[in-house]
Order: structure tokens, then C-alpha cells, then sequence
């Protein structure tokens, strides 16, 4: 396995660190349009080629096979206007509310000739504005790092990439799918790196080229990163989103199934994640219990420690006070995970990190459908990298079936599936 070659420390000492890169929609660099990009000598072959660096199929694999060529039709279907209606912003192909996360919503003097919005997500929704890098990034004696510092979004290395999704699958300060949203309609969102960049056909090749310039780990290593820049994420959106003013505060930063459930269905539990009393809304802190894990393996005690900070933060925002302070000290907890996760040794721990998973899932799922969501999906993809998932897949099925509807989620059949699972 090769190593990573962009270490943690690098990414935050370097005059150029691609872990803070500014995300394509915000960076000043015009939008060319995903046309400048579509013709058969640059990314828009049919076939694959040999001849260079890169496939040059990219464009077709995006336009005909990725689903984020159709995220701007998602907008004119009946549903999207429905919930457009009870919101009352108009259209919503033409809301920026839908079209932020739906599209590359740059501003105006952003857009070149050949942009075009319905493209949804395209080219540089995710690789940046190709105004100043599309003549050299093609150019054999063209740097890699130059690139970067002209406006190309560094997608290769995982910190980013995660940053880069997670601003549109969970929200940032300027954009999210907030409860408003939710309550019109919006489907609850989910999101983990690793399982959703494999559901996506890759329009790249891992190969000598590729790993001599960008980053080439694991898809554990993926995985791992992701769950940590997941938690920074909820973190930052608690300390940028959670205060409204009106009477409640953004209520989508909350468990959604703590008050979305019958009645008759008395679901509060005492957790080793919060100490808040029946009656309590809790925070949707989902986005930790893999990171326990990883902790729990990589540093052992840690993971305590994080819980502790999270059951400290749980209090402080139900007392709103020193809610910063909690942020900013899990903040340093995550920091210290992530400096933990290197190639192979995490590689190495893929079956301690396996059996972890299934504990803390043992542990935590009896009441939590998100957790038990992220946790199969760690599951599935730690097996396979340690090529087990062939031995275990009914198992893995039967796991999936009991979360098709998170209406009719029973978490102890969750939990009777999860406990025969590999020790």
C-alpha cells in the first residue's frame, strides 16, 4: 500500500496548504462552462486513451453515468416545486437557496461564455474556476503545486474533497438544508465519504502517473478522514448555525428521530454520548461514534476523552453557555485522531477497527437509526478492504434490510443482525 504522500502536518505548514483551499464556489476564478471542457481532445473522447496522462473520457463518464449531471433537473421535478411553494422563494431552479447545493452557483461575473447552470454539478463545482489553469494544467511541464495556487481545487487529497462534498451533503455557514427546508419536504440528508465517491463512477485512474503527484491512500484512510472531517463539519455548523432569531434555534442540527416518531413510542435512552434528561433534545452527534472507534484503535483513551467533550458540549448548548469553548476544545480532540491516521499502520488495524465498529454500534444503535447507518456502511467497507466481504455479504444484506425504511426502523432488529456478525 503506498504511503500518503501529503502528511497532516505538511497540509497545514505548507505555503500552500490544500487542506484550506477555498471551495470552487466561493474563489475568485471565472467558470468556463462544462463546454470548455467536452471536446474529444480534451475530456470529451468516447473511448479511453493511452496517450496521455489521463483517459480524456472524462466529460462522457460525468454526462452519462454521474449523478450530479442531473442535480439541476432534480429542480424541476413536482417534488422540488412543492417544497419551493411551501417555502415561497418561486422557482426553484431559479432560487439560490436550491440552486447552492443543485448547481455550480457562482456569482454573475463568474460565469463564462460557455457556462451554463443546468449543468448541475459540473467540472469545476468540484476541480475550481479553469480560468487561469486550463492552458497549463495540460502542459507536460506544468507543476502540479502551480496548478493548485492557479485555482485548481485539489479533489486528490481527502481533507479537501471531504470539506468540498461535505458543503453541500451536510452545510456550511452560507449553505444548508436547514429544518425550514427539511420541514417543506427535503429529504434528510446521510453522507460518508468513502461509500460515496465508490457509488460514483470514478472518471480518473489510480496509476504510476496519478500517485506520483497526488494523493493515492487507502480507502480506509478515505474512510477515516472522512468521519473526522465529518465531526469538524457538525462542529462548525453548531458554532455558525445554531442560534436563530427566532424563537428556535436550527433545529435540523438536532437528531431529527428524538421528536419524529410516535408518541407511543418512548425512544429516550441514557447514552454514554449525552447526560441531558427525558425530555431533552439532543444534539445529532451521529457523526462522532465512528470516530470513537478510530480513536479507541489508534490512541487508546482517547475515545473517552471525546465522549466526554461531546457529553460537555451536549449540556453547554442546552444551557447556551460556553458552547464555543466545547467546540473549540473537541476541535483539538479531532486534530489529535486525525494526526493518528497514517497508511498502513491504519491498514494494519483494519480488523481491531471492524471489531470496534460493531461494539460501539452494539453499544449505541438500540435508539440511534444515523449511527446505525454510518456504522454498516463502515462495516462494509472495512471488510471489503481486507477482502472479506465476499465471506460476510448475506450478513451484510440482512444488516441493509433492516435499515430500507427509517420510518419503520426497529433498532433491535438492528441489533440482533449487528451481533452475528465477525468478532
Amino acid at each position: 500500500m503506498i504511503q500518503r504522500l501529503l502528511l497532516i502536518g505538511a497540509l497545514f505548514s505548507s505555503a500552500y496548504s490544500v487542506f484550506g483551499a477555498e471551495l470552487p464556489q466561493y474563489a475568485d476564478k471565472v467558470h468556463l462552462g462544462v463546454g470548455s471542457c467536452a471536446s474529444g481532445v480534451c475530456h470529451g473522447s468516447v473511448r479511453a486513451r493511452t496517450s496521455a496522462s489521463v483517459a480524456q473520457n472524462e466529460y462522457v463518464i460525468w454526462s452519462r453515468r454521474d449523478r450530479h449531471r442531473i442535480s439541476y433537473n432534480t429542480l424541476l421535478t413536482a417534488e422540488s416545486k412543492s417544497i419551493a411553494k411551501k417555502m415561497g422563494i418561486g422557482e426553484p431552479h431559479k432560487s439560490d437557496i436550491c440552486l447552492d447545493c443543485h448547481a455550480d452557483n457562482v456569482a454573475q461575473n463568474l460565469r463564462g461564455k460557455k457556462f451554463q447552470l443546468d449543468d448541475g454539478i459540473g467540472c469545476e463545482s468540484c476541480h475550481g474556476g479553469a480560468e487561469s489553469y486550463i492552458s497549463t494544467h495540460v502542459d507536460a511541464d506544468s507543476k502540479r503545486s502551480d496548478n493548485l495556487k492557479a485555482g485548481l481545487y485539489p479533489t486528490d487529497d481527502p481533507r479537501a474533497r471531504a470539506k468540498l462534498c461535505l458543503s453541500c451533503h451536510m452545510g456550511t455557514g452560507k449553505k444548508m438544508a436547514s429544518h425550514d427546508i427539511m420541514g417543506a419536504g427535503h429529504p434528510r440528508l446521510t453522507f460518508e465519504l468513502d461509500t460515496f465517491g465508490a457509488l460514483q463512477p470514478a472518471h480518473y485512474q489510480v496509476d504510476e502517473d496519478y500517485r506520483k503527484d497526488k494523493w493515492a491512500g487507502s480507502s480506509i484512510e478515505v474512510w477515516a478522514i472522512g468521519q473526522v472531517e465529518s465531526s469538524r463539519q457538525s462542529l462548525r455548523l453548531i458554532r455558525d448555525r445554531l442560534n436563530s432569531e427566532g424563537l428556535f434555534p436550527e433545529l435540523a442540527l438536532f437528531d431529527c428521530h428524538a421528536c419524529h416518531h410516535s408518541m407511543f413510542d418512548k425512544r429516550w435512552k441514557a447514552t454514554d454520548r449525552s447526560t441531558l434528561p427525558p425530555g431533552s433534545v439532543r444534539l445529532n452527534d451521529s457523526n462522532f461514534v465512528m470516530v470513537f472507534a478510530i480513536a479507541a484503535v489508534v490512541q487508546p483513551g482517547l475515545d473517552k476523552q471525546i465522549k466526554d467533550g461531546l457529553k460537555r458540549l451536549h449540556t453547554a448548548v442546552a444551557q447556551d453557555k460556553g458552547v464555543k469553548d466545547r467546540i473549540g476544545k473537541l476541535m483539538g480532540l479531532l486534530d489529535q485522531v486525525d494526526g493518528k491516521i497514517s497508511g498502513e499502520e491504519l491498514v494494519k488495524k483494519s480488523p481491531q477497527l471492524v471489531s470496534m465498529v460493531i461494539k460501539i454500534a452494539l453499544a449505541q444503535t438500540r435508539s440511534d437509526y444515523v449511527t446505525a447507518e454510518q456504522s454498516i456502511m463502515a462495516v462494509e467497507l472495512l471488510l471489503d478492504a481486507s477482502g472479506l466481504r465476499s465471506k460476510y455479504s448475506e450478513w451484510l444484506d440482512d444488516l441493509y434490510n433492516t435499515l430500507a425504511d427509517e420510518n419503520k426502523f426497529q433498532p433491535g432488529d438492528f441489533y440482533a443482525v449487528m451481533a452475528k456478525g465477525p468478532k
